[in-house]
C-alpha cells in the first residue's frame, strides 16, 4: 500500500496562496507528475505532502493514515531535490548511505543495501569518489541512490532533471520511468516540462497559480483539454486557439474567410486545433505563410489565417515561400472549443460538415 491523499489544502503566507484548495488522491504503485509553470505551487505541495512546510489548512493522508501534522522523518517517504544536496566531502558511498547512518541502522544492514542500490543505479565503480568528480548525471544517481536506499514505498522528486543537459535528461527519463515500475513504488514527479510529464507518468496533475487545472492520464490532456490553459500547455508546439465570430450561418474564424466551422452556440467561444491535425490541401481556409521551421522528420509552419496565428505540423519538408497563399484543412472532429469568458472547455458543439 503506497497511496496519497490530498483533502482541500491550502498553504498560505499571509494573505498570499501558494496552494488553494487542492485535492488529489495516487493509487498504489503509480508515477504521477505535478506539472505547471514556475510559482504554480507544485513544489510546495510536494514540500506539504514530505512535511518540509507545514499546511495553512486541509489534510494529507498516506495509506489512509492522517500526517498532516506527522514530522517528515515519521512519513514513511523518500524525497529528491532539484539540487541534489550531495555533501562535497562525502564519497558515493557515504552521500548515499547517510540517512541510514543517522538512523542507527547496523553496518551489515547499511552495507547490504548500498550494495543492491548501487548495482540498480550503476554506481558500483563510483562508490569511493567525491561529487565534485561526477558528470551532471552520475550526481543524480547518486541522489535517486541515497532515497532508494531507504526502502519507502514513496518516493517524491522535485524537478531532479532540470540541471541536466537534453540528452542526459532523456536518458533519466527512461531510467527513472524504469526504475520506478522494476521496483513497485509510488513517485511524484515535480516538473514544469511537458515532455517528461508526458512521457513518464501514468498521470499528470496539471496546476495554475496554486489550484488545480486538469487530472488526468497523458491522453485526456492531449486528446481532451478541460481548458485553453491545459490545451497550449501540453504539445509541442502547443494547440492552436484562435477567436471565433458569430454569422448568421454559424461561427467562422474571425477575420478569416466566411468559411462556418460550427454552427451558433449563443457562447462567446475560441476553436482549438493540434498543429498535427492540420494539413495543406487544395481547399479550406486561405491562409498565408509567415516562416517556417525544418526538424528533418517534420517542419513546423508558422501561417496567417485572418488577423491571427496558426501552426501546422507535417512530415518532411512542404517547400512553401515566405508569403505564399496556402489552404489548410482539418478533420471536424478535431476541433475542440472552448469558453471565450471562462476559457473552460466547452462541450456539445457540433462542427460543421
Amino acid at each position: 500500500m503506497s497511496r496519497i491523499r490530498v483533502e482541500n489544502v491550502v498553504k498560505r503566507w499571509g494573505q498570499v496562496f501558494a496552494v488553494h484548495d487542492v485535492s488529489f488522491q495516487t493509487r498504489d504503485t503509480e508515477f504521477v507528475a505535478l506539472l505547471g509553470p514556475s510559482g504554480c505551487g507544485k513544489s510546495t505541495v510536494l514540500r506539504l505532502i514530505s512535511g518540509l512546510e507545514t499546511v495553512t489548512s486541509g489534510k494529507i493522508f498516506i495509506d489512509d493514515k492522517e500526517v498532516t501534522d506527522t514530522p517528515p522523518a515519521r512519513r514513511g517517504l523518500a524525497m529528491v531535490f532539484q539540487s541534489y544536496a550531495l555533501f562535497p566531502h562525502l564519497t558515493v558511498a557515504d552521500n548515499i548511505t547517510f540517512g541510514l547512518s543517522v538512523r542507527g541502522v547496523p553496518k551489515p544492514e547499511r552495507a547490504r543495501r548500498l550494495q543492491k542500490t548501487a548495482e540498480l543505479l550503476e554506481l558500483l565503480p563510483l562508490l569511493d569518489r567525491r561529487p565534485s568528480q561526477l558528470s551532471g548525471g552520475q550526481q543524480q544517481r547518486v541522489a535517486l541512490g541515497r532515497a532508494l536506499i531507504a526502502e519507502t514505498p514513496i518516493c517524491l522528486l522535485d524537478e531532479p532533471l532540470s540541471n541536466l543537459d537534453a540528452q542526459l535528461r532523456a536518458e533519466m527519463r527512461y531510467e527513472i520511468r524504469s526504475l520506478q515500475q522494476r521496483l513497485g513504488i509510488t513517485m511524484i514527479f515535480v516538473t514544469h516540462d511537458q515532455t517528461e510529464a508526458m512521457s513518464m507518468a501514468d498521470r499528470i496533475i496539471l496546476m495554475r497559480a496554486g489550484k488545480v487545472e486538469q487530472i488526468g492520464a497523458p491522453i485526456d490532456f492531449y486528446e481532451k483539454p478541460a481548458s485553453t490553459f491545459a490545451a497550449r500547455f501540453i504539445g509541442t508546439p502547443p494547440m492552436n486557439v484562435l477567436d471565433l465570430a458569430e454569422t448568421g450561418n454559424g461561427l467562422i474564424i474571425d477575420g478569416a474567410e466566411p468559411e462556418v466551422v460550427a454552427p451558433r452556440t449563443g457562447t462567446a467561444l475560441r476553436m482549438g486545433m493540434r498543429p498535427e491535425d492540420i494539413s495543406f490541401s487544395q481547399t479550406g481556409h486561405a491562409a498565408r505563410v509567415v516562416s517556417s521551421e525544418y526538424f528533418g522528420a517534420d517542419t513546423i509552419t508558422n501561417c496567417s489565417i485572418g488577423s491571427q496565428t496558426i501552426f501546422v505540423r507535417t512530415p518532411g519538408f512542404p517547400h512553401l515561400a515566405t508569403g505564399q497563399t496556402v489552404r489548410l484543412s482539418w478533420p471536424p472532429d478535431k476541433q475542440h472549443f472552448f469558453s471565450k469568458e471562462t476559457g473552460l472547455r466547452f462541450e456539445g458543439v457540433e462542427p460543421a460538415s
